[in-house]
């Protein structure tokens, strides 16, 4: 994987954005926004939401996102052509068969002493679930009252990590890379740009065609099949003004 900014990115990037029609994906944290301790402070910063204001009318902007719809609109600052929420699962019309997500909620009433004891958070996005221990004390005993929670899980339900995260979802649920197809279908668009920052968004850099440009924040710790990086989302801002300039 190299830089973006490199000559070789630089000129891949160039390259896209001369297409007819690219539609421009990105995540939302740890992407447009930056990861935070507590996930209701997560904003798009100004700057950015008039960046991506002024890409939006020039071609179609997407979010793809583990966060609900409604919760990520009110963040953006701008208003995408599309909104993908719960990891796939939310905004295509995807509808869930069994009652795994609501037998997970009895558990967790069960443990419920335990997780907050733990500083365990529970997000429930209806579509999936997500199990935060950012703010735990003890982050290792934390994880592992989650661990011991999703211990023998209901058969028609997953789980996958996250920046101090667990989530749980469905295990027939679209994920981002069906997402990302998906998009590029209803959108008429023949390349996708797509930046991502976590293990949900290496299901769409999979999918990756020679006419798409996946961008990873940050360096993988381990294997990614993201075409180039970045090293923070402090560079975002850059790379959307590379992108505004190249359509000029």
């Amino acid at each position: 994987m190299r830089h973006l900014f490199s000559p070789a990115g630089e000129a891949a990037l160039a390259q896209l954005m001369r297409r007819q029609r690219v539609l421009l994906a990105f995540d939302f944290d740890g992407t447009l926004a930056p990861i935070v301790a507590r996930p209701d402070d997560a904003r798009v910063s100004v700057a950015i939401a008039r960046r991506l204001e002024l890409l939006a009318g020039r071609c179609p902007v997407a979010v793809i996102t583990g966060r609900s719809i409604a919760d990520v609109r009110s963040r953006l600052g701008f208003e995408p052509a599309y909104i993908v929420g719960n990891h796939g699962a939310e905004g295509l019309d995807w509808v869930p068969k069994g009652r795994g997500m609501n037998l997970l909620r009895e558990r967790i009433q069960t443990h419920a002493d335990a997780l907050q004891a733990a500083g365990v958070q529970i997000e429930d996005k209806v579509l999936s679930l997500a199990l935060h221990y950012r703010l735990a004390r003890d982050r290792e005993a934390a994880l592992l009252a989650i661990e011991r929670l999703v211990d023998a899980l209901p058969s028609d339900l997953q789980t996958f990590g996250g920046k101090c995260v667990v989530n749980v979802v469905s295990g027939d649920a679209p994920d981002k890379g069906a997402a990302a197809l998906a998009l590029l279908r209803i959108s008429a668009c023949e390349s996708l740009f797509f930046v991502g920052d976590d293990i949900n968004d290496e299901a769409v850099f999979e999918q990756a065609g020679e006419d798409w440009l996946t961008v990873r924040i940050g360096r993988a710790q381990g294997a990614s099949r993201a075409m180039f990086f970045l090293d923070t989302h402090s560079e975002m801002s850059a790379l959307l003004e590379r992108i505004q300039h190249a359509l000029d």
